[in-house]
């Protein structure tokens, strides 16, 4: 933290060239009221200002200099995409089967665990977004039903029944993509997962390896992706911006979202 220091008067006044200068210097707003901050990284979801001169009712004043500073929330909002290198199948007609991960290819603010838990750090409203690829080598026409659950519980409304015609012949499934997007709401901590139930156990949500004449990439048989859309209605552990939460004689907190930068730095202000 460094801040500055400019004349002051001693407490029985000054010369007239000492009161015009330090008059002059407030006129031109340089005064001992103001100071720098750099944000605590590693994680970090706070940094306390150290300064004398901040008391129980003073507003302190934020103003970015850094780009990094600048995009605080922007640049961070949480975000996550998954995928599965693996063919998942169903023992069973009857039973829902959460669908897994075993890649992450990006993570910020949201969590897998368990391979099928998508857990959110704050809460807020966020839109989910699945691609399956489905394959049917049973030969008939059969149903796939995918919807959402929060915690273990079903969420209402969620379903999507997706149809698949038969097979092409004994060795040839028929493949369709099932893919949507959603907009769920999650308390801090919340996890969410994207749930199936087949009609026929020879229907799986299919894995490919590369292919060749042409060359093709592989195909994983499920990618989701996950964004932070607002606040969502929610007023305590949001995803929010860089503020001061508190003041107290000689310290300010700053609260902000998890920081792992070393270069986001801030001038303030302090008044009264």
């Amino acid at each position: 933290m460094s801040r500055d220091m400019y004349r002051k008067l001693n407490w029985q006044g000054g010369t007239p060239r000492e009161v015009s200068e330090i008059v002059n210097n407030l006129v031109e707003g340089k005064s001992n009221n103001t100071g720098e901050i750099t944000l605590a990284a590693s994680g970090a979801t706070s940094t306390t200002i150290s300064d004398e001169r901040i008391g129980f009712n003073s507003v302190v004043l934020l103003m970015a200099t850094t780009a990094s500073a600048a995009n605080a929330i922007t640049d961070a909002l949480p975000y996550g995409a998954w995928q599965d290198s693996t063919t998942q199948s169903a023992a069973s007609i009857t039973a829902a089967y959460p669908i897994t991960f075993n890649t992450v290819d990006y993570e910020s603010g949201i969590t897998l665990a368990s391979s099928s838990r998508l857990t959110a750090t704050y809460a807020g409203l966020y839109n989910l977004q699945f691609s399956f690829q489905l394959s049917n080598l049973a030969n008939s026409t059969e149903d796939v039903n995918i919807w959402f659950r929060v915690n273990g519980t079903n969420v209402a409304k969620s379903n999507s029944i997706f149809g698949l015609a038969p097979r092409k012949n004994a060795t040839d499934p028929y493949h369709v993509i099932a893919a949507m997007n959603f907009f769920i709401g999650l308390a801090a901590n919340d996890y969410v997962e994207i749930v199936w139930q087949t009609s026929n156990v020879d229907v799986t949500i299919k894995a490919q390896a590369a292919q060749t004449s042409p060359t093709r990439p592989t195909t994983p048989s499920t990618i989701a992706t996950m964004q932070y859309i607002s606040a969502g209605g929610y007023s305590s552990n949001v995803f929010g911006g860089v503020y001061v939460s508190s003041t107290t004689k000689g310290s300010a907190v700053i609260t902000h979202p998890a920081n792992t930068l070393t270069d986001k730095t801030y001038r303030y202000l302090i008044v009264a």
